[in-house]
């Protein structure tokens, strides 16, 4: 009696009119369309107005002061830049920002062509075949062009559906088999461009896990010399134990002194104005007109009072960063200076030990860099080592500016457990995270918990509008934000399990998140939201749960719906225009994390296959939303974003996002052939089971086709053929060895050359001095003495930066009160290098850069 009940009682509380527990509301679909036009119409025009006074924010490559990074203008009318745009070459991405950001755009692009086709002919087949002559009773608005609207005596409607699918399925077989061709075609011309093939980072592999018998110069050469050409250069890596500590601590605080010295000019260009303006203009100098005391105060002190001195705190003993309110304050220009004369000693004390060798102990991997890049490539695909895991892990198109330098010391098995530890953490994530996540789903579908409880009454009550903006707009906006912070654990979770360069650490996250977008942003929201429309009906007759679920299941489009039409059109629209750029009139290199940027992309490639013949509405939404970012980010890529090269992996996230491709078939044919079987006719006998058979067909041919293209491609994908390997760049033996073995003798004793203690310490004169007020010079160059090389250029190789960079020169505005050179002079009389070379701020304190930083070339 009691379970009875409960049942009941069960079944009061979720039960609802089934015309008002509707996924796919129009009212809902509707408020989203039209806040999100209003939204994308006032972003597009405020970007239009504000993009021609604002270069250095939306055109930044056209100004930038790099000449190796500036592009031409991009000239339009007012009106006319979309047009403009749309006929800019995307091609050109290729030579701004390289394969990675090229591969990105054409994706975008790649996908308009796919679903242009896709879209035209649903809409022609299957939105008459749901509505005309046919429908469920309740069944209003966008549910009337779903495949749960389907009468149950109307069976033979379904080969529409089934048709349509391998249609599609085998349109987008071309297209991936094409890409993939033209990935390969285009990643080798990459690979043997003259500018790229003579690069350290096209001739140089890293290997770890190499046994102690093995960790010497001589041995490692002597191992690898068997490859054409041979090997030009072995840097073997050390555990440089507090060192990295030290050497990023005198990096972040550089970063932090040039920010209170910017801060500072400022505030001294802000009071100085106040003065002149309350003095008046015939006035005597505010500075001028001091006492003989105040005289003898610096510039800085005459200008800036000590409380308007720019001040950070300390963090607490036992804490890694400050917190408001807490912990001592101090001067930050004061504070920073200390801290870089104290660390730079401490490194220069360092590299001027007689035998560093015996304080730093080599760790179980070496970079070594080749003559001939084919060697490279050879060496990479080669077994080095007959014992397991001994020399196993190779990484190849390494450059010192990807490099995880504290990832270089694991032990290959540790390596193997801290992967499994990596993803058995990502897995629990994933199961913990589906509580918010199915949190969302249950909002976007709040008709349905209309009940007739009293605490829950007040849903029922919601007026159209409100419960419209929070069934389309908050959950989008909610998902968002969970959104946001997966990447930053993520992205840990891939540094934990031991990779050792930047962009394979982006390759595993792009892997990583894909699967949380999916598992959450798509399938959980989905059978939440299509659930709980059906639980009524299931509790009320569990016998026609089949029926229920092939009904409502499709209804939960609207939430996608939804979502994509806030990515296409507030997302891209806010991309435009640059909200945070814009307030804080930023407009230093901006970058992307391909990581994060990819997945986001190909999650909507899966939820619209996935919806695209069971709720054809979604494909005209997504031609747009793609359409839209591809407009957005070539624009991005051509005139805003710069990829540095060093961190380009020469496209290899395509790929990856080809198979994120085939994940979206699987979606898209494993939920159709569920339905199939789940669909009833009035009977209650399934009436598509011939439909099913079919689907199933055409999911084992989609494995089929994703085994063939993985098989056929995949070697090719990182590896140089030999028959192409006559086309790259050749450093011989004969014609490098000399003057690599002449810049060897010009340097002294370091960690990484590992020459023999006996040779002669050269005797250099000094270069990039400054003068400083005493007349003494000082050495802006002091550390890179030990990697001069021959012809008097500066080589840091694959040398740890704690041993080889040199103190990062704190760059000062000039301006024109005269403090910026006094700053400059302050600083160097502290031991710190600083500069007010290419940079000007006028008298209201706005900044204009005229050259790159003196030392851009070496951070």
């Amino acid at each position: 009696m009691d379970n009875e009940l409960a049942y009941g009682h069960l079944i009061q509380f979720v039960k609802s009119d089934v015309s008002s527990a509707k996924s796919a509301t129009t009212t809902t679909f509707e408020t989203a369309l039209v806040f999100n036009a209003i939204v994308f119409g006032i972003e597009i025009a405020a970007f239009t107005l504000l993009r021609p006074y604002f270069k250095a924010v939306y055109e930044p490559r056209t100004v930038t002061p790099v000449d190796n990074e500036r592009v031409k203008p991009f000239q339009t009318g007012l009106l006319t830049w979309p047009i403009t745009l749309f006929q800019e070459d995307y091609e050109d991405i290729k030579r701004v920002n390289g394969l990675d950001a090229y591969f990105f755009v054409r994706f975008l692009r790649v996908m308009v062509r796919v679903l242009v086709p896709i879209w035209f002919i649903t809409w022609v087949v299957i939105l008459p075949v749901t509505s005309v002559n046919n429908g469920i009773s309740g069944n209003t608005g966008l549910s009337r062009f779903t495949f749960g609207n389907i009468e149950l005596d109307q069976k033979e409607r379904y080969a529409a559906f089934v048709i349509l699918v391998w249609l599609s399925t085998l349109w987008i077989f071309w297209n991936i088999r094409h890409e993939m061709t033209h990935f390969i075609n285009v990643r080798q011309l990459h690979l043997i461009d003259p500018v790229h093939s003579r690069s350290a980072q096209a001739n140089t592999i890293l290997v770890s896990g190499i046994p102690s018998k093995y960790l010497s110069e001589k041995a490692l050469t002597q191992l690898y010399s068997r490859f054409p050409g041979g090997v030009k250069k072995i840097w073997i890596n050390r555990d440089l134990k507090e060192l990295p500590g030290i050497y990023d601590r005198r990096l972040a605080a550089c970063g932090k002194l040039e920010s209170a010295e910017n801060s500072l000019l400022a505030t001294a260009a802000k009071l100085r104005a106040q003065a002149l303006k309350k003095q008046g203009d015939n006035s005597t100098d505010p500075v001028e007109s001091a006492d003989q005391a105040e005289r003898n105060l610096t510039l800085a002190e005459q200008l800036v009072p000590r409380a308007k001195r720019p001040t950070h705190r300390l963090p607490v003993s036992f804490m890694p960063f400050s917190l408001p309110f807490i912990g001592q304050e101090v001067d930050t220009i004061d504070w920073c200076r200390n801290e870089i004369a104290t660390t730079t000693a401490l490194l220069r004390k360092s590299n001027e030990a007689d035998h560093p060798t015996q304080s730093y102990p080599p760790l179980n991997s070496a970079f070594i860099t080749f003559n001939q890049q084919i060697a490279a490539h050879m060496a990479y695909g080669s077994l080095a080592h007959h014992a397991p895991y001994h020399m196993a892990d190779r990484y190849l198109e390494v450059s010192p500016e990807d490099v995880l330098w504290g990832n270089l010391g694991m032990n290959p098995y540790e390596i193997r457990i801290r992967t499994a530890i990596s993803y058995a953490l990502t897995a629990v994530l994933i199961i913990f995270w589906a509580i918010p996540v199915a949190f969302v789903g249950v909002i976007s579908n709040i008709e349905g918990l209309c009940v007739q409880e009293k605490w829950l009454a007040w849903l029922c009550t919601i007026p159209p509008v409100v419960l419209g903006i929070i069934q389309g707009i908050l959950p989008p906006v909610l998902l968002a934000v969970l959104m946001m912070l997966l990447p930053i654990v993520l992205r840990l979770f891939a540094r934990f399990e031991g990779i050792p360069t930047r962009t394979g650490l982006e390759l595993s996250l792009m892997t990583r998140y894909f699967i949380f977008q999916v598992i959450h942003s798509f399938l959980v929201v989905t059978l939440s939201s299509g659930i709980m429309a059906a639980l009524p009906g299931i509790l009320q007759n569990p016998s026609a749960v089949a029926n229920l679920l092939a009904t409502y299941l499709p209804q939960a489009s609207t939430f996608f719906l939804t979502y994509i039409i806030l990515q296409g059109l507030t997302v891209c629209a806010g991309g435009f225009l640059g909200y945070v750029q814009l307030i804080l009139y930023y407009f230093g290199p901006r970058t992307v994390a391909w990581g994060t940027l990819f997945p986001g992309i190909t999650l909507l490639t899966v939820i619209t296959l996935g919806y695209s013949i069971i709720s054809p509405i979604i494909n005209g939404l997504s031609v747009l939303a793609f359409f839209l970012f591809y407009l957005l980010y070539k624009y991005l890529f051509l005139y805003q974003y710069t990829q540095t090269s060093t961190t380009d992996t020469g496209g290899l996230f395509y790929p990856k996002a080809m198979q994120h491709v085939f994940v979206g078939l699987y979606v898209q044919q494993i939920c159709l052939c569920a339905l199939f079987f789940l669909a009833r006719d009035e009977n209650n006998n399934a009436s598509a089971v011939p439909e099913g058979i079919l689907t199933v067909v055409l999911i084992c041919l989609t494995a089929g086709f994703q085994i063939v293209i993985n098989a056929s491609y995949d070697p090719l994908i990182s590896a140089l053929p030999l028959t192409i390997a006559d086309k790259t760049h050749r450093s011989e033996g004969s014609t490098e060895a000399e003057p690599v073995r002449k810049s060897d003798e010009k340097r002294r004793d370091t960690i990484d050359s590992a020459i023999d203690p006996s040779t002669s310490q050269p005797t250099m004169q000094r270069k990039g001095t400054d003068s400083s007020p005493d007349g003494e010079e000082v050495d802006a160059y002091f550390d890179d003495v030990h990697f001069l090389t021959f012809d008097g250029t500066v080589d840091y190789g694959f040398t740890q930066p704690a041993l080889a960079r040199p103190q990062r020169i704190v760059w000062i505005p000039e301006d024109t009160l005269g403090l910026g050179k006094e700053e400059v002079a302050a600083n160097e009389g502290s031991g710190v290098l600083a500069t007010t070379a290419g940079v000007t701020m006028d008298a209201k304190g706005h900044v204009a850069v005229h050259a790159p930083p003196v030392d851009l070339n070496k951070f």
